[in-house]
């Protein structure tokens, strides 16, 4: 791959935070202004990231990779995902998965033997005390079960990171993994046509392919394509973005509220998770 110039570089990666925040806004717009239920906004999400990554990795002759196991981290998140979204605001959201993210892959190298140092520590409390702040009842916390779920769907992403790190070839897996998750998907979809969850309109539909097709799947392909270019530190670091950029997009697009309690949660999280990566470097 070509060695990329610092402009390209902070563009691709611009553009990469972007996308990756505007899944959490889409699909806040995509379930809780439209008819679209969770398990139908799900599984077109995937099958168009899918296809989108299949694509791309097809036209560069990589043969798609991937396992099962990393499939089904994969549908935690992605379901988990859709479901609390059906709630919880698209900055609550995204803090709370960021959080959770980076907490369980902080967590599994403690448990691997990993002896962080005091600062280190120092982070770990403040980022778990920022999303206990937030979660803690009151007229302004997010509804307990949604978060719960979206925090379970951080595990499940960072279950996913875990497996994939060291990748040789990261885009192919990821492709793999997806067409992977497509069938389990589909299972999504049989008890929610027993129940009335298996709803889409027009509009639901745009917002589900562009989640899948656009903020999904070319989103990962240029991630993976910048990624080469940054340091492990920045790379780590640049996604403290997202949270804050799914915030302002819930801001405009949506009307939602920015309240203290989330400002102050997201500069205890964000602050504490950069701590930990600026140590850990």
């Amino acid at each position: 791959m070509p060695t990329l110039s610092r402009p390209a570089v902070l563009l691709l990666t611009s553009a990469t935070m972007a996308a990756f925040a505007a899944n959490s806004v889409l699909a806040r717009l995509g379930l809780a202004t439209t008819e679209t239920g969770a398990a139908s906004f799900t599984a077109v999400r995937v099958a168009t990231g899918a296809l989108v990554l299949w694509t791309i990795v097809r036209a560069r002759r990589q043969a798609v990779g991937g396992s099962w196991p990393s499939a089904v981290a994969l549908m935690v998140y992605a379901a988990a995902f859709s479901v609390a979204y059906l709630q919880l605001a698209a900055g609550t959201g995204a803090l709370v998965l960021f959080g959770a993210v980076q907490l369980t892959m902080i967590g599994w190298g403690v448990f691997q033997g990993d002896r962080p140092s005091l600062p280190v520590w120092t982070g770990i409390a403040l980022a778990v005390g920022g999303l206990v702040a937030l979660l803690l009842p009151g007229l302004t916390a997010p509804p307990l079960v949604p978060a719960l779920l979206m925090a379970a769907s951080g595990v499940g992403w960072g279950v996913y990171s875990l497996r994939g790190r060291g990748s040789q070839h990261p885009a192919a897996d990821t492709a793999g993994n997806f067409v992977r998750a497509v069938p389990l998907a589909a299972l999504l979809l049989l008890p929610a046509a027993l129940g009335d969850g298996l709803r889409m309109d027009g509009l639901g539909l745009g917002y589900a392919l562009a989640s899948g097709a656009v903020t999904s799947g070319l989103g990962y392909a240029l991630w993976y394509a910048v990624l080469p270019s940054l340091r492990a530190t920045s790379a780590a670091t640049v996604q403290l973005s997202v949270p804050v950029l799914a915030a302002l997009g819930g801001v405009a697009l949506l009307g939602e509220a920015v309240t203290p309690r989330l400002v102050l949660a997201s500069v205890a999280t964000l602050g504490g998770i950069a701590l930990v990566v600026r140590q850990r470097r």
